[in-house]
Formats: C-alpha cells, structure tokens, sequence
C-alpha cells in the first residue's frame, strides 16, 4: 500500500470523528463539511513522516480551522446560513439517516448556547467537554496557556448548563488584582507589580504585540521591569470570556490583553494586538 492510499484510509477512519467535532464547533453542518475538507487537503500536503496519533493531528487541525472560520464569522458578524437559532437542525428531505443523526447527537439548544460563547471559548469547551482532549493539548490550538484554557472551558461549560447568572465568588477579588496591576503599572511602582504577579509568571504576546516593545518572557522580575510605566492607555475588560484589559488608541482597539488569575496572583499574561484577530476578539469593557 503507497503513502497517498494509507492517508486516504486513515483519514477516512476518522472523517466522522472529525465531522462530529467540527459540526459541534461551528453548528454549520455545510461548514463542518469544509473544515474537514480542508483538513484533507493539508494533510495531503503535509509532511506526517514524524507524526505519531494521526488521529490527534487531524482533530488538532481541524479544530485550528474551525478556530479560524469562528473568528472570521465573528468579524463579518454572520450566523451560519443553514443553523438558523429559530429553525430545526433535521433536513429530512437531503438525507434522512446524516440529518436524523445529527439531531439526535446534538440537541438544537446546545447549538444555540455554544453560538453566544466566544471562538475560544467554544473550541475549548467542545474539544475537552465533548472530546476529552486534555487542556495541555488544546492550549496550543487557541494560543493560550493551559490555565486559561481550563478557565474558558469552565465558564463555556457554566453557560452551557445554563447556570451563568451564577456570580463567580473570584471575580471581585481577581478584578481587584487586575485593577492593582493597572495602577501599579501606570505608577510605574515596580514592588506593587511584583505583589500581583506570579513568580513563574509567563507574557505572551503575539507578534504584533511583541513589536510594541515587550517581547515574549517568564518571571516575575522581567515582567514587573516591562510593565513598569505602561497601561497609560489600559482599561480593565472581559476579552473573550476572561479578565484582561484592552488599550484604546483614538477610539481603535489595538491590544487585547488576558490574565490568568490563579490563588491570588498573575500567572499568565496573552496580548493579541494583530489586527484581524482582534476583530474576531469579544470585549466589554468595564465600568463603574
């Protein structure tokens, strides 16, 4: 058996797992259908000499793609054509066996909760939740750590049982950690910062957020140093489900930072500042 025939084999042992997992993501059966398409076509052109679980590969990269068409959704503010929230998911007429599935696997309400998560949020909860991918191989997919991973799935998974009213009993204090770390960054006071942040503590930026100065590091030190004197800017924010803050410039978001908040201090820091990302990013700023 050549190469081309063995991945069109293993492939096709794992097209329904991976039209399943694309479907609960994007509540499109027509999108899942190209996501998988898609995920065909790169794997026909991709190395996999060192790839050990083909099966994870694909769900990785389809759930990349997913991610992708989320985001890109969420920045033409579209609603897939063919899962309308008023409307029913079967389709009896086109196929009957594939509609009725569908149906039964995953009730309409479902796909109208997860259609009000963020991108990430969805991504995070369908693939752990549903799929039981553990948090350390998710966090690469969405670009974040492994906490904050574990963070958007659980607040995706609140809302899913329909218990998001619910007050986090942590929110008032992790707000009042992000406030602290604003002020003490704007008050350029290096030992208040270092009172807030983790000693392990990781920034992230992406590339374009990297260009502003402040490349990727670890520790609480080095962070501290570059943060002193900044946020001038900053205003405290829930970015796509999680506490962070946005900077304004001339009334144009132009970074999105997230914080990871674990036993009272800062243990990650993600700042998104590429421009299509950040119209694809869900914010509120937040008020008094």
């Amino acid at each position: 058996m050549n190469e081309k025939k063995w991945l069109a084999d293993e492939f096709e042992a794992n097209r329904a797992h991976l039209s399943a997992a694309a479907y609960r993501m994007l509540g499109s059966r027509s999108e899942a259908d190209d996501a998988v398409q898609e995920a065909w076509l790169r794997l026909s052109r991709a190395d996999t000499s060192d790839v050990g679980n083909l099966g994870g590969w694909l769900t990785t990269v389809v759930a990349r793609i997913c991610l992708d068409m989320l985001r890109a959704r969420k920045t033409r503010r579209e609603e897939p054509l063919d899962m309308p929230a008023h409307a029913g998911i079967a389709d009896r007429a086109k196929d009957p066996e594939r509609e009725a599935a569908f149906a039964d696997s995953v009730g309409l309400a479902l796909l109208v909760v997860l259609q009000t998560l963020a991108p990430a949020e969805r991504v995070a909860f369908v693939l752990h939740d549903m799929f039981d991918l553990p948090f350390d191989e998710i966090a690469p997919i969405i670009g974040r750590t492994s906490a904050a991973t574990r963070q958007l799935a659980s607040r995706a998974r609140r809302r899913v049982q329909g218990v998001d009213e619910a007050p986090d009993v942590d929110f008032t204090h992790k707000r009042a950690i992000a406030e602290a770390f604003l002020a003490a960054s704007r008050n350029s006071d290096l030992e208040a910062l270092l009172a807030v942040l983790a000693p392990d503590v990781a920034f992230r930026p992406d590339a374009t957020a990297a260009r502003y100065g402040i490349g990727a590091m670890r520790g609480a030190a080095g962070v501290a140093e570059a943060f002193k004197g900044r946020a001038q800017a900053a205003e405290i924010a829930i970015v796509d489900g999680e506490l962070g803050f946005v900077v304004d410039i001339g009334g144009q978001i132009r970074v999105a930072v997230t914080l990871t908040i674990d036993d009272g201090r800062i243990v990650a820091i993600d700042a998104v500042a590429d421009p299509e990302h950040l119209q694809g990013i869900n914010y509120s700023i937040l008020r008094d």
